[in-house]
Formats: C-alpha cells, structure tokens, sequence
C-alpha cells in the first residue's frame, strides 16, 4: 500500500457474478478492461485509501489479482454487498486499523473518483453513522419513476441533508428539489459492524432498500448532495453508454 494513502479508511468493492439482466457482468469488456477493473482503477484514482475487491467467484479473483489490484473471496451466501464488505474487511483488516470503509458498488465503472471523495465529507461530524451521496433530480421522468430511489431528508447545509428516509416513491411532497440517491456510502466501523448483526427490518423489506434497516434502528444517516449520478451499469444499454464514455476518456481524466 502507497505510503501517503491513511490506514484509517478502506475502499471495498463487492463484485458477484449472479446477475439475471446482464450475465457475467463484472467481466464485461469496457474500453479493453474488464468492467470490475475499470471500477478499481476509479476507486485507486481517487487517492485516499486502499483499495480491496471482494469477489464471490474465481474468475473474478483471477482477473482481478491480474490486474495488480488486491482481491479477497467471500462467501456466495451474502444477501447485500454490505454483508459481502464486512466479510472482507475482517479478513483484509483483522487488526482493526480501519476506522472508516468505503463501499463502491462493482458496477459503476465511469464514476468521478472526485465523487468517491465526496462521501467521506458528512463523518467529519461524529454524530453521523454513515454517510452516502444524493444529486437533485432535475429529468422530470426520475421524480416518478420506482426505479429512481429518493432521499427524504432535512437540509444542514448548502450540501447536505440529514436523511429521515429513502423511498421509490414520489417524495417528500409540496414545492421544493427532490433527491436522486446514489448508492456508495462510508461506514464507521463500528457503524457496519452493527449495521449487519441487525435483522432485516419491515421497510426495508417492503421498499427493498437495505439502508431503511439502519434508519429504522435508529442509526444516523447523512447525506452529501453532488452534481451527477455516476452510470449504474445493469442492462446491455447501460454497458454500451459505458463503453461510449471510457473509450473517449482521456488518460488525465
């Protein structure tokens, strides 16, 4: 690990092959790479912690440690990438220095490493548990659509909201920004280690959104408001806007 990266932080990103939509998505070629490669370069390029890939599956384990990035296996049975993390982050870090863990979904090859940055920024407060990210919905299509998931959250500055909930629906209702959540957060250790000895919750089930669990335990939740949605890749069209943006990416960018 780089000398000037903080032992106090870690970026995990979970990568499974299991996808219906997109078969064998996390080796999907972009831009000659495979798809989970371009996410760890993201992560690496944002320069602040050390990078770990938690896979499920030996090809993936394979490609990954080819590529010089540095890969752990867990187990097949987790129901969330937040299980998945906290596996490898106690095999990848049984000591404990890790205060803090970045989750970086495995799916997100184009994402700003400048947004990455941006997640750490709410746990400058103690108070806060976890801290994710949210960017205003301005594509009228989003503020209805199910798939969009909205933070419901009061603001506690120009770019933050502390967040009272997530939802597919429309909310909160009335005059004002509606709030596209994206799905990267940053633990506190601690945070996570409480976060999965908890049982799944009633809203979580019903709305099928992991973080009500913490809500619902009363666990705090704050959020940075940024300028963009980084490109989830879930279906084939996805992974051509994908291959469209990183193949006319420039080396400095």
């Amino acid at each position: 690990m780089s000398s000037n990266l903080s032992d106090e932080t870690i970026i995990l990103i979970p990568a499974r092959m299991a996808s219906t939509r997109l078969p064998n998505k996390p080796l999907a070629d972009i831009a000659g790479k495979p798809m989970i490669v371009q996410v760890a370069e993201r992560a690496r390029e944002a320069g602040m912690a050390r990078v770990v890939v938690a896979v499920d599956d030996e090809r993936l384990y394979n490609v990954i440690a080819e590529a010089g990035f540095e890969v752990i296996m867990t187990g097949k049975h987790h129901q969330s990438g937040s299980d998945r993390i906290y596996e490898a982050l106690k095999k990848v870090d049984p000591e404990g220095r890790a205060k803090t863990v970045i989750n970086v979904q495995g799916d997100l090859p184009t994402i700003d490493p400048n947004t990455i940055r941006a997640v750490l920024r709410p746990l400058e407060n103690p108070a806060v548990d976890i801290a994710t990210l949210t960017v205003e919905i301005t594509d009228e299509y989003e503020k209805t659509a199910s798939q969009v998931v909205k933070v419901v959250g009061a603001p506690i500055g120009a770019y933050r909201l502390r967040a009272l909930y997530f939802t597919r629906a429309t909310a909160p209702w009335g005059d004002g920004p509606l709030y596209h959540h994206i799905g990267l957060y940053a633990f506190r250790r601690a945070a996570l280690e409480r976060y999965v000895s908890l049982p799944r919750s009633f809203l979580e089930e019903r709305e099928k959104l992991e973080q009500l669990r913490a809500l619902e335990h009363g666990m705090r939740i704050d959020v940075e408001i940024v300028n963009t949605v980084p490109l989830g890749v879930d279906t084939p069209e996805d992974l051509e806007k994908a291959r469209a943006i990183l193949e006319n990416r420039k080396p400095s960018e």
